[in-house]
């Protein structure tokens, strides 16, 4: 049946005054569709019929059918009971007939019983012929036909004795034949006989295998015949099992069907068991190969699809069609396997390279059993119970997990090295700059790391070690940021201990030194071939999908600036700690009375230069630069928030501005030695504005703050504030013009200025 449109609304398609022209076409058009769902129904209503006609159809000949075999069994039944009534001495005929079954019966048993030994014994020594060849066993099917004779005499004598009216179980289990032992013993050297032959069978079916691939076709023919026979027979016991228990009536009025074996002996149920047997073997000795050397799964399990090679070449046309030999060898190969698989995953010691073998192996496993003509889906259960991306993820939280607490045991062990300021932790690589010495074991053991990751040629486990490697290093940053920012605040109190000063500006110089060393290339480590991160990008790089490596280059970017920070910042501390220790006293002096005649910044700068003479050797080049404009900034940024030092005053007739040049030009004096002169001079330049700001005439002052102002924009009111207030002038009118004018004047926000750190 075709599809048909859903409902449609009219108030959807006439929206408007002039839609009232499609009302024909709208018409013509449900007219036509009207039709269409009509003889669609018409259609589907003679189908149904037509099925409903034929289901009543065959109800009616069957039920016909079984009425018309009711009758003829009736007829049967009275006839039976009128031909006893036609012969007049038919019971007695009847028990003479019985009588006569009987005693040929008894004769036939008497003379089983008498040959019963000599039959048991010439069984007995084709047996040990048989153990003399037991690849061959010639005799084998001429033993199975003796043994099921002799096995149908004992259950035959048993059931005869059993179903005896006048015998008791005592008397059946006491009965003595003419030897004196008892049937019980009689019968028990059968069992012993039994068994010997038992075992030449399973050893057999636990060497099909070799038997095949040796050419001894002949011997599975032989094996096959008798477990085929012995199918046939359990076959017909169960059904016998399955009559006298459904229909016990009617199976005791057949004797019949009572003849012949009366229990399942289960040989193809065995044979089925020695296959699952042998590979179970199999598995365990891979198992023990595959706990020691995981690379070799592959290598360790090729018997399994040589197994099935041979089955599928030799064996198939030497075995019943109806077993499916083939099939079922696959089943129980692949079950065994896939049970194996499992309990090495569940396995809480599974180590990572167990489960990247694993992981490796099932498409490989896969494309072998297709090349044997058994595609995947006829392979149930999943191998791995479709787990592949479940290991993969373990996997790759196992390499994570290692990354993550190798960083977490490094980070726990500087930090406390670090807060106990441990010289052994500190050492100087071969340029004699101050380094931390576990900087190589990192990035050795994320190397390490890396090659795990690579070793199991997926990009997605790959990708996500990368990504936490990305995140311990940018974590690591944060550590030693926040470690050194809570050493800084330490000195921040009244009360400075200078006795551990010196240790700090050690530790702090070596990891300033490490973060240059990670990006620096002109310093690389030689075993890296290039500056670590360098280093580590290119092995990165080279492990992830294409479509990740914007994302690597968004990272190591994003990594190399946070390690110029972090270097800058340490400098950066190591120039606080200087003003806040040495010149804690001094700084409080600057603008007041006592400024005048001293020579300050001469001070200040020589200690600098002590410093420098100091550390120098010992620290990056690229950082020296950064130290010097560092305690350029810190210098500058002090001078100016000195405005707010208790007795700060500028007096018009005091030679402040003299001062002030001349402190300039004391700084400039040991700052011009350095490149980076030419910044921090323009830096400094803010003073200018900062003396103009003084001295200014009191009506000037607003239009000196709006000039400052558009230099500075990041300029804070509350200095311009102390500034005025430091003037001998100050008058409150002046300080309400310059808040009116800053609420006035816009400005554009820029970069960052010195102004910015000046509070």
């Amino acid at each position: 049946m075709t599809d048909v449109e859903g409902p449609i609304k009219l108030a959807e398609l006439l929206r408007h005054p002039e839609d009232l022209d499609k009302i024909p076409a709208l018409k013509a058009e449900f007219t036509r569709k009207k039709a269409t769902v009509d003889e669609q129904l018409r259609h589907g209503l003679r189908e149904q019929l037509e099925v409903t006609q034929a289901g009543m159809t065959s109800i009616t000949e069957g039920t016909r059918t079984v009425n018309q075999i009711k009758e003829e069994m009736m007829k049967i039944d009275k006839l039976c009971a009128e031909a006893q009534n036609m012969i007049r001495d038919f019971p007695h005929i009847n028990l003479v007939a019985q009588t006569h079954r009987n005693f040929e019966q008894v004769e036939k048993m008497k003379r089983d019983i008498d040959t019963f030994e000599d039959r048991l014994a010439s069984l007995e020594a084709l047996l040990q012929e048989d153990d003399a060849d037991l690849e061959n066993q010639p005799n084998l099917l001429e033993i199975h036909y003796g043994l099921t004779l002799l096995r149908d005499i004992r259950d035959e004598a048993m059931e005869q004795i059993k179903s005896s009216e006048e015998a008791s179980t005592e008397l059946i289990e006491n009965l003595r034949l003419d030897s004196g032992s008892t049937v019980q013993e009689y019968f028990a050297k059968l069992d012993e006989v039994v068994d010997w032959f038992d075992d030449h069978v399973g050893n057999a079916c636990m060497n099909l295998i070799p038997l095949i691939q040796s050419g001894n076709a002949g011997m599975v023919v032989r094996l096959a015949l008798i477990i085929e026979e012995e199918e046939k027979k359990d076959k017909k016991v169960k059904a016998l099992q399955d009559a006298q228990r459904e229909f016990k009536g009617l199976a005791a009025r057949f004797k019949s069907i009572a003849t012949g074996p009366k229990e399942l002996r289960g040989y193809k149920e065995k044979f089925l068991q020695a296959i699952k047997a042998t590979a179970e073997l199999r598995i365990a000795e891979s198992n023990e190969t595959f706990l020691g050397e995981p690379d070799k799964l592959d290598k360790i399990t090729r018997w399994h699809f040589n197994d099935l090679n041979t089955v599928k070449l030799g064996m198939v046309t030497l075995m019943p069609k109806k077993w499916r030999i083939f099939k079922q060898y696959t089943d129980i190969y692949h079950n065994l396997m896939h049970d194996w698989l499992i309990e090495r995953i569940d396995d809480q010691e599974l180590a990572p390279s167990h489960m990247l073998a694993i992981i490796h192996w099932v498409d490989k496993y896969y494309t072998k059993m297709a090349k044997l003509g058994v595609p995947e889906d006829l392979l149930t259960p999943h191998l791995i119970d479709n787990r592949g991306a479940e290991l993969v993820r373990e996997y790759r939280q196992l390499i994570i997990k290692a990354v993550e607490e190798w960083m977490d045991r490094m980070a726990v062990t500087d930090k406390q090295n670090f807060l106990s300021r441990s010289e052994g932790a500190l050492e100087t690589d071969e340029n004699g700059w101050f380094r931390t010495k576990t900087l190589g074991d990192m990035w050795r053991m994320l190397r390490e790391q890396l090659s795990v990751a690579g070793n199991s040629d997926r990009t997605d486990v790959a990708e996500g070690v990368v990504e936490a490697m990305f995140r311990a290093l940018t974590s690591r940053q944060r550590m030693w940021e926040s470690l050194t920012e809570a050493e800084l605040a330490k000195y921040s109190g009244p009360a400075v201990d200078q006795d551990g000063l010196q240790p700090l500006q050690d530790w702090l110089i070596s990891i300033a030194n490490d973060q240059i060393a990670c990006i620096d290339e002109r310093d690389s480590d030689p075993d890296t071939n290039g500056s670590y991160v360098s280093s580590f990008q290119r092995d990165v790089t080279s492990l992830v999908s294409p479509a990740y490596a914007p994302i690597i280059d968004g990272s190591i970017e994003s990594l190399k600036n946070g390690y110029i920070d972090l270097g800058a910042h340490c400098i950066h501390i190591f120039a606080s700690l200087i003003f806040l220790v040495d010149f804690r006293s001094i700084l409080s002096e600057f603008f007041t009375g006592a400024w005048y005649s001293q020579k300050r910044i001469g001070q200040i700068v020589n200690t600098f230069q002590d410093y420098l003479s100091d550390y120098e050797s010992v620290l990056h080049p690229s950082l020296r630069d950064i130290l010097v404009e560092e305690l350029a900034d810190e210098l500058l940024v002090h001078y100016l928030s000195a405005v707010r030092n208790k007795g700060a005053r500028f007096r018009r007739a005091d030679p402040f501005t003299e001062k002030i040049k001349d402190d300039v030009v004391t700084a400039f004096e040991f700052f011009q030695a350095y490149p980076s002169f030419p910044d921090i001079k323009q830096k400094w330049r803010v003073v200018d504005g900062f003396v103009k700001l003084i001295e200014a005439d009191k009506t000037q002052v607003v239009h000196v703050y709006a000039e400052f102002k558009e230099r500075y924009w990041d300029v804070q009111i509350g200095w311009v504030e102390a500034v005025l207030r430091s003037r001998d002038d100050f008058e409150r009118s002046m300080l309400n013009q310059v808040k009116t004018k800053a609420a006035e004047v816009y400005v554009e926000r820029g970069t960052d200025t010195i102004m910015g750190k000046v509070k």
